[in-house]
């Protein structure tokens, strides 16, 4: 009978795994212990190994598809063997299983005449929503709320300019909005008469919601404004080179609204102002011809810039004697907005997750410690005279740790929600960067072990995880993590609890500064660490004093032999 291969659960954060390379193709002979294929999880590059002996008769997943765990990804079977009809009973089973959540539960409750009733109503006809675009083909406009900034999700209308039954051009502006950054002005672009205003001075209305309505006067609007929110266009992403409706004086979403030299409002189109800027004229030196002087395309194509360095708008003439205070345009800049966009990989989909369920989930509170390494640098100086290999300050840190997890054993735990777990053993997580983002392998019972021990298992995961060659219990069962940043030129930061620990501890670099020793300020090497503790299994008090007792095996390194 053919047998169906699934993806597998290769980690225990592990939702989804890419098909990064099959070594077999369809009517390969395979045995139990084949290596199938390769596959990236969150954490690594895994082998697939076939559990079967037989031949492959499908291929479900194609190289560099992501599929999730349990989805069928290839069958194996005896040669020539219709394996077509154990995709079709597994499909078969998909379906009944969806359906069976589909399906409805009629109440008991319900009479006969409630299920004619329902029988009519879904049997009514749905009457179709007016859209924008059907409005515009009876010649109404609907004004929505633009979006008028990058961070924008609604405007209050700050002051109507007009209203209803007032006459309207395309170019007037019927309101002031108040955004989260400005008071910007808001245009109709349309010619008729304001029919309705949906949002009264000093309420918010959301980004495309409806605030207003123009068109031919007398027409009736009950219908379209009946039928609630009517479907709105969508709101289309800005682009630097978006191009200006010739017939208009820009598009909605463009503010009209700055400032003269006075701080006085100063009234400009949208088209007007690009066609400024593009030029390099300063909207200041323009005179307005439209109502209340605001500043249109015109105006600008009408502007002479000799006029208008001499102080004079342009409609003033410049006397010659006032020639010599002409000053030179500054010159204009057009700079070009670009990005690249890269889909996400699998590591950093799950380091998302994770760490945004702790930082949300877990009441983190942060506590920082500064420590004098004077002779930790001494004895490592000393230690690396005969150690086979080389010790850090990576490694010292961890071994004090170690060390003073056993002297506080409720630092040394994790929440589980309806009980704390206090570890007797000492596994400490090692933040790895890896070129997709970040790993933690595991240094086990890190108390009982030597230095050089430790550094070399150290550097050995280093290597592994850059290389993708960590395994599952590499990086599973720590009990504390250290992430160390020192190495950056960090001084100190603050880093997100790693689940199931209940706290993780910071490593800033070593800093040359000046220190108080005897009375007397002498130059010194301070390290500064923060720990993160999630509030419900460790309190301040505790935190506190496992810093303490990490001080004091740092300060004094030969603690750390006892």
């Amino acid at each position: 009978m053919a047998e169906i291969v699934r993806m597998p659960k290769m980690s225990d954060t592990m939702t989804e795994g890419v098909m990064a390379k099959w070594h077999k193709k369809v009517g390969d002979k395979v045995k139990s212990g084949d290596v199938l294929a390769e596959v990236e999880t969150d954490k690594a590059t895994m082998d697939l190994e076939s559990y079967w002996d037989g031949t492959i008769l499908y291929i479900g997943v194609e190289e560099g598809q992501a599929v999730p765990v349990d989805a069928v990804i290839a069958v194996i079977g005896k040669e020539g063997e219709d394996y077509k009809a154990a995709l079709d009973a597994e499909d078969g089973a998909e379906s009944a299983k969806n359906e069976k959540v589909e399906t409805k539960t009629e109440s008991p409750d319900k009479t006969k005449e409630d299920k004619q009733e329902e029988g009519k109503q879904e049997e009514a006809p749905k009457s179709t929503a007016l859209s924008d675009s059907d409005m515009e083909k009876m010649g109404v406009t609907v004004v929505r709320m633009p979006l008028l900034s990058d961070t924008m999700t609604e405007g209050v209308i700050a002051e109507w300019h007009k209203k209803v039954g007032d006459k309207v051009k395309d170019d007037d502006i019927l309101a002031d909005v108040e955004t989260d950054k400005a008071t910007m002005e808001v245009m109709g672009y349309a010619e008729g008469t304001l029919l309705h205003i949906g949002v009264e001075k000093g309420q918010a209305a959301k980004v495309n919601g409806i605030i207003a309505i123009v068109g031919p006067e007398g027409t009736d609007i009950s219908g379209f404004l009946n039928q609630g929110e009517a479907p709105a266009k969508p709101v289309a992403e800005k682009s630097a080179d978006a191009p200006v409706a010739e017939n208009g004086e820009g598009t909605k979403e463009e503010a009209t609204l700055t400032t003269n030299t006075s701080g006085d409002r100063l009234k400009a189109s949208p088209l007007a102002k690009r066609i400024a800027k593009d030029k390099g004229i300063d909207l200041n030196q323009v005179s307005g011809s439209a109502d209340g002087g605001r500043i249109t395309k015109k105006d600008i194509e009408n502007f002479k810039p000799a006029e208008a360095a001499l102080g004079l708008t342009s409609k003033e003439a410049a006397p010659a004697f006032l020639a010599e205070k002409h000053a030179a345009p500054l010159p204009v800049y057009v700079g070009e907005e670009r990005f690249t966009e890269k889909p996400v990989t699998q590591m950093r989909k799950v380091i998302a997750k994770r760490l945004a369920e702790s930082l949300f989930t877990a009441p983190h509170f942060y506590l920082t410690m500064s420590i004098d390494m004077d002779g930790a640098i001494a004895a490592r100086t000393k230690m690396n005279e005969f150690a086979s290999v080389k010790i850090s300050f990576n490694d010292l840190v961890l071994k004090a740790v170690a060390i003073a997890l056993k002297q506080h054993p409720n630092v040394n735990s994790s929440w589980l929600g309806d009980k704390i777990r206090y570890n007797e053993h000492v596994n400490i997580g090692v933040a790895v960067a890896v070129e997709d983002g970040l790993l933690v392998p595991v240094v086990r019972f890190a108390d009982g072990k030597s230095l050089s021990r430790i550094s070399a298992e150290v550097k050995d995961f280093a290597q592994r995880a850059k290389a993708k060659k960590l395994q599952p219990a590499d990086w599973e069962g720590s009990t504390f993590t250290i992430s160390n940043l020192g190495m950056f030129g960090i001084d100190e930061f603050t880093a997100i609890i790693n689940p199931p620990d209940a706290c993780i501890l910071a490593i800033g670099g070593i800093a040359q500064v000046p220190v108080v020793k005897n009375g007397a300020i002498v130059p010194g090497n301070v390290m500064k660490v923060t720990l993160s503790c999630d509030h419900r299994v460790v309190d301040g008090a505790t935190g506190s004093a496992f810093l303490q007792t990490l001080k004091a095996l740092l300060e004094e390194p030969v603690r750390l032999l006892i």
